[in-house]
């Protein structure tokens, strides 16, 4: 193989695999629909890239079906030009979950599946062992802090760590070593239908763990495993379970704990990012660097050093007066342990937040859930919904969480080009901007109106 086309390369899994071939030496060439920071610096590395679906744009080094590896995003529409003259023409074709899945079984993976709090978990179990002695690959599904990127990279390593997307049931493509589970509530009812069928595709994953490998399952889950006595079930959350927190602290924008492992206590554990889900983030993130071979002092160093993610919980203002929080949460369980942690962060503090809601389908399945989580807040400024790859559904806006928001919760509907307006007023000590769009691309703008 000499060269890799990805349809879809400014995706942000799909850009740490480019990032795996471009340093593996092989040509990289990729479309996407409009150019990020991302693609800008996959081109710096040496990726060509386009803009426009159009064959004659694909590079003469990718058109050659004996040479080129197709790599491609289900999100890519069926009727995308590029992609259909590949399959027309017989090229290897690849989905990214097929790819990643090649990894886990050419090295020992570490991957984190879970309706929410995967990306978290799996970029800290990426920091602790990068910075230890056993080391570690990683493919992540967000920008770490400490690194400025989503891949990790080891010439010497026998660890990958990946983030195992439940979307598409892209994860059933991989064969994990061990496997944390965070969370299992209903999402992408577009694609499984019922929540049963949802659990079942979890199910199906736990079954895809290497014999002898591990399975860390969040207590309380729906989720039956499946996994007989093939391999070593712990369970993990903040107050109980194999693994464990206690003597936990909050106080004076810290979180220290002790954690209770099957395998090492570690006391005097500091979070590099003290919000209160880090805590179970943690904790997973913890076991699987255990169960990899991380010692109890590379452990303790590296979870005071995580920086965190871009877009998880990201402090872009902090200070005494004001705080402002840029957070990717878009499923009702996140929004609602987002705002819990704030409010614990930040007790007896003015706290209002932006949200937009991410697809007409998930709005439509959960609106009542996301009214309740918002309603946590007294005051709640809700975007038009954010469509990805959906066309809109009749009768599906943002009015039905805004209508059911409870009594007493100061309200706003508006457009995004309207949220400078909510800043400006600074009515609130803490301001927080939830959702998987674009409304991203006004935390530069939030932030100097605060700063200023």
């Amino acid at each position: 193989m000499k060269a890799v086309y990805f349809i879809g390369i400014g995706g942000i899994g799909m850009s740490a695999i480019a990032r795996y071939f471009l340093n593996s030496g092989v040509f990289v060439g990729g479309y996407d629909k409009t150019p990020s920071a991302l693609t800008e610096t996959l081109v710096k590395e040496g990726a060509v890239i386009h803009y426009e679906d159009n064959i004659a744009l694909i590079p003469e080094m990718c058109l050659k079906k004996e040479n080129c590896l197709v790599v491609y995003t289900p999100a890519i529409p069926e009727s995308h030009t590029e992609l259909n003259f590949f399959k027309e023409n017989g090229f290897d074709m690849q989905k990214r979950a097929q790819v990643l899945g090649t990894l886990t079984r050419s090295l020992k993976g570490l991957c984190a599946a879970g309706t929410h709090g995967k990306t978290t978990t799996s970029s800290i179990a990426a920091h602790i062992l990068n910075q230890s002695h056993v080391g570690c690959n990683a493919f992540l599904g967000g920008i770490t802090k400490n690194y400025g990127t989503n891949y990790i990279l080891s010439a010497t390593s026998q660890y990958v760590v990946i983030e195992a997307d439940e979307f598409d049931r892209s994860f059933h493509w991989l064969t994990p070593w061990a496997t944390v589970i965070t969370s299992t509530d209903a999402d992408h009812l577009d694609i499984y239908g019922t929540e049963e069928a949802y659990l079942d595709s979890f199910r199906k994953y736990t079954n895809l763990i290497q014999p002898g490998g591990c399975l860390v399952l969040h207590t309380g889950l729906k989720l039956q495993p499946d996994t007989q006595e093939r391999v070593t079930t712990y369970y993990y959350s903040r107050e109980e379970g194999d693994f464990h927190a206690e003597n936990i602290k909050i106080g004076n924008g810290r979180i220290v704990f002790d954690l209770i492992s099957p395998i090492e206590n570690i006391p005097n554990i500091e979070l590099g990012v003290p919000v209160a889900i880090n805590i179970d983030n943690g904790i997973g993130a913890m076991a699987l660097a255990q169960i990899a071979g991380a010692s109890a002092e590379e452990i303790r160093n590296a979870m005071l050093s995580f920086g965190g993610v871009d877009r998880r919980f990201d402090f872009h203002v902090r200070r005494d007066d004001m705080v402002y929080i840029s957070d990717y949460a878009h499923h009702p369980e996140e929004i609602r342990q987002s705002i819990l942690s704030i409010k614990q962060l930040y007790e007896g503090k003015r706290i209002k937040a932006i949200f937009q809601p991410h697809l007409y389908s998930r709005t439509n399945d959960f609106y009542k859930e996301f009214a309740d989580a918002l309603s946590l807040l007294d005051n709640v400024v809700i975007l038009d919904i954010y469509p990805a790859r959906e066309e809109p559904i009749p009768g599906v806006t943002s009015e039905l969480i805004y209508n059911n928001l409870k009594i007493g919760v100061q309200k706003h509907l508006c457009h995004k080009e309207e949220i400078i307006q909510h800043v400006i007023t600074k009515d609130f000590d803490v301001l927080v901007t939830l959702g998987a769009g674009d409304i991203e691309n006004y935390a530069d703008i939030i932030t100097d109106i605060l700063k200023g």
